[in-house]
């Protein structure tokens, strides 16, 4: 179990390929936790919880199921927004976007939790890094419809320009397919999040399995 922010950060790192982010929405019928089951089981090491609509006590309640989950297979548990539930399930980090609580607010609060930052251009992104947060997300890559975000696509092009900007961790989202995952590969990406691609997938377990085949390649 990672206890403080350096662990936390360390094994993010060390968790290069898929990044599975689990929405009820996007689940087909299926429960999120069935899915968080599968895609830790195909091999996943960072999983993320997002419901944006979830009252507080179904939340917690989801959370710390797949927190029980994440223990069993040694990953990190990160949750979308909520830092009070992050830390009331013992989760690993909490994902910030642009409009949530502010970094510097989450961190007093919640100093070893692993904190993401989504950043959409190099504005947004210089800005995040220079907090020193667990890691950054850039996006969307490409169209998406699973997340309303108001921001144009950054594409592969403006993605190989930023890359070496990049000074802490990072993982890249937004309409990403198998078939964009050689380029992503050598373009330097350790870290591929994605929601449809995983929890609408016939067999998640077997989706993250052959995307971690490129991405660890």
């Amino acid at each position: 179990m990672h206890k403080c922010f350096e662990e936390r950060q360390r094994a993010f790192e060390a968790a290069r390929g898929v990044y599975p982010v689990i929405t009820g929405e996007f689940c087909t019928g299926r429960s999120q936790i069935e899915v968080a089951e599968r895609v830790l089981y195909g091999g996943a090491k960072i999983i993320q919880i997002r419901e944006k609509e979830m009252a507080d006590a179904p939340f917690f309640e989801l959370v710390s199921a797949c927190r029980e989950l994440t223990w069993k297979y040694g990953a990190l548990l990160i949750v979308d927004d909520r830092v009070d539930i992050a830390l009331a399930a013992q989760a690993d980090g909490v994902h910030l976007g642009q409009e949530d609580m502010p970094f510097e607010a989450a961190r007093k609060i919640a100093p070893e939790l692993l904190i993401g930052i989504s950043t959409h251009n190099e504005e947004e992104m210089l800005a995040a890094q220079s907090l020193k947060p667990g890691y950054i997300n850039i996006g969307p890559i490409f169209p998406t419809g699973t997340k309303k975000v108001g921001y144009p696509t950054v594409g592969n092009v403006e993605l190989a320009r930023l890359i070496p900007l990049v000074k802490v961790p990072f993982s890249v989202m937004g309409g990403i397919k198998f078939h964009h995952l050689g380029e992503l590969h050598q373009l330097g990406v350790k870290h591929v999040a994605a929601v449809s691609a995983f929890t609408q997938a016939e067999d998640p377990a077997e989706e993250v399995f052959r995307w971690q085949t490129v991405l660890e390649g």
